[in-house]
């Protein structure tokens, strides 16, 4: 069933126009997902569905009774409303319902048939469990005082309970306007699983790749004004989306070759005497008049940073903390010229901390830091407060700098390293304060690359910056010539540049591990697969050793017949293992462009190094006991 239509719906702000005569359908199921750069109109084509603002031209059709809940970037908050009050809202459809309900059940003159209706309405919307559900899903999201008032939380709360508000109130149509910021990446994946579960349809800007290939099966693609659609994950989009612009790089080809073709003609001066040649000169200035989008137009970064020596920065036993609050304890790390590090924990345990204070921004309660002479630290933080709005968006670069030397020597101006991170000329002169949220970061991450850096410190770059973005950013990373550390919940970001990751774990405890984040959340599973399995065995241990200091008699050790078999064997299966491991490593290597079937690559290779983990601890068990069995024999 159709639950909303678009049809050629156009909206303009000023000179500019974000969408022209665009067409899209949404129907029951739909799980879409819309990208873009930022800047193009995507939360305000959100708006639009949503009724918070009005189109230009066109129309938006909605099914009768479909109810829409929509979650903004900036929502609304009563500051001196409950948690709970905030969640429902006080006038939302089931709220209205409950209250109606209650009023009802009070009147001894009620008609038994009104009951039925209001009780069946009850069902339907789920109203009878709904509080109970809300704080359920506030703990899932890191909200545990129901009773707080609004006014006294942070942003980032505020924004979780939005979040819940929009997830617990009944819909036909979720739409979700960057869902996953502000929330840590046990939340994430918590959203994901719950979205998944979800009946009804979504529409989302989101710019976690991750949650993309997870949740969604459309992509909606925002670009130039126009609307791109795109079956499938975002996996599907990245492929489809090579195949368009292959076509549409074929067919501007084309055309450049007729419109050669047809100048050479016109310029020999043929005159428009038949109706022939009338054709031919009208075919010709419509060639000229075409503009097809092709996608050279690419943000390239390839900046050379200012020299590092060997000493960067050192972090001696530092200690920090916040009234009773513990963040950091006793932490230590001597920072590599060549270091990938993310950052990863719950919301509030420190992570900005540490990076603020590696910037000296802040003092530790104790510990020593050293600083390398050569230093040059780079950071892009979570604020934009100090960008000046009255200033021009070239006026803001050329406060970093006038020009750029790239890696291979080359100098670039401000305005065309504007031009490379796509503010064109026309915008260029734009003050600030006009620009939306998302160009804004984009701009001050060129701020703080043009001040040529040697260490980056990246503190949730992935909030607020589109995929292309971030794509181009992660691409220069790659060839940075310096260490990197980032605070980041994108696990997609995580996974892509880090090498290590320092995990926040309560009580100002950062734990090291090798890897990217899969890699550590592998590792602490096992971990925790470990412990658990150690307290088991304890327990077992100690009812077993009693039984079995009663039963022990001086019995000669022998295999079973199924250890003796697979003593026999496992030399044999541990070599397979070894060999299913390689194949996989190459096809991995080879596979380049098929991003699910990476995916499922790197799931079966990480299932074969789990079976051979577990063949390893078997072939020492069975070796150790083969030794016994032997010793027991030359007694």
């Amino acid at each position: 069933m159709n639950l909303l239509s678009a049809e050629n719906i156009s909206k303009s702000y000023s000179e500019k126009q974000l969408f022209n005569n665009i067409n899209l359908g949404i129907n029951e199921g739909d799980k879409i997902g819309i990208i873009g750069i930022n800047g193009t109109g995507k939360s305000t084509l959100l708006k639009v569905f949503a009724g918070v603002e009005q189109v230009d031209e066109g129309r938006i059709i909605i099914g009768n009774s479909v109810r829409i809940e929509y979650l903004s970037q900036s929502p609304y908050f009563d500051p001196e409303a409950t948690v709970l009050n905030q969640v429902f809202k006080g006038n939302s459809p089931v709220m209205k319902l409950i209250r109606e309900y209650e009023e009802v059940m009070q009147n001894p003159d009620i008609s038994n048939e009104k009951i039925m209706t209001l009780t069946h309405q009850m069902d339907t919307m789920n109203a009878w469990n709904i509080e109970s559900e809300a704080k359920a899903i506030l703990t899932k999201l890191g909200i545990s005082d129901f009773t707080a008032k609004v006014g006294v939380l942070s942003g980032g709360q505020r924004k979780r309970i939005a979040l819940a508000a929009a997830l617990i109130n009944p819909s036909d149509l979720l739409i979700l306007d960057e869902p996953t910021n502000h929330l840590d990446n046990d939340t994430i994946d918590w959203l994901e699983q719950y979205l998944n579960k979800r009946k009804g349809a979504l529409l989302m800007i989101t710019h976690d790749r991750y949650f993309l290939d997870r949740v969604v099966n459309e992509i909606v693609e925002l670009d130039q004004g126009k609307l791109y659609t795109y079956q499938g994950n975002y996996s599907d989009f990245l492929e489809k989306k090579l195949e368009r612009e292959n076509i549409e790089a074929a067919n501007e080809k084309k055309r450049q070759s007729l419109f050669k073709k047809e100048l050479a003609w016109i310029r020999r001066g043929a005159k428009a005497r038949t109706t022939k040649q009338k054709a031919r000169i009208d075919r010709f200035e419509q060639l000229s008049e075409q503009n097809i989008k092709t996608s050279d137009e690419k943000m390239e970064i390839s900046v050379a940073g200012s020299r590092l020596g060997k000493k960067v920065i050192e972090l001696e036993h530092i200690s920090k903390s916040f009234g009773n609050q513990k963040l950091i304890d006793n932490f230590s790390y001597i920072l590599l010229r060549n270091d990938r590090i993310g950052i990863v924990g719950p919301n509030g345990k420190g992570k900005s901390t540490l990076l603020n204070i590696m910037c000296d921004k802040i003092k530790p309660d104790s510990g020593n830091i050293e600083v390398g002479e050569t230093v040059k630290i780079g950071l892009y933080s979570q604020e934009t407060y100090h960008m000046d709005d009255n200033l021009r968006v070239i006026e803001y670069i050329r406060e970093g700098a006038e020009f750029l030397t790239t890696a291979d020597g080359q100098k670039i101006s401000a305005s065309q390293m504007l031009e490379r991170f796509l503010f064109l000329p026309a915008v260029q002169w734009t003050p600030i304060a006009k620009l939306s949220g998302g160009e804004k970061r984009r701009l001050y991450l060129l701020r703080v690359l043009m001040e040529s850096p040697n260490v980056l410190f990246l503190d949730e770059p992935t909030n607020d910056l589109d995929i292309e973005t971030l794509t181009i950013l992660e691409d220069y990373l790659d060839d940075f010539q310096g260490p990197v550390i980032t605070v980041s919940h994108d696990r997609y970001f995580l996974d892509r540049i880090t090498e290590k990751i320092f995990a926040f774990e309560g009580n100002g405890r950062i734990t090291q591990y090798t890897g990217n984040y899969s890699d550590y959340k592998e590792n602490s599973k096992n971990i925790e697969t470990t412990i658990s399995s150690n307290k088991k065995e304890d327990k077992t241990k100690e009812v077993v050793n009693k039984n079995d200091s009663e039963k022990k008699k001086e019995r000669p050790l022998k295999f079973s017949y199924k250890e003796q078999k697979e003593y026999d064997e496992i030399d044999t299966v541990i070599s397979g293992l070894e060999d299913k491991i390689e194949q996989l490593e190459q096809k991995i290597s080879e596979t380049t462009t098929d991003y699910t079937l990476l995916q499922e690559l790197l799931a079966e290779k990480e299932d074969v190094e789990k079976q051979l983990e577990e063949k390893m601890e078997r072939w020492i068990y069975l070796n150790e006991l083969a030794e016994k069995i032997e010793q027991g024999k030359t007694r």
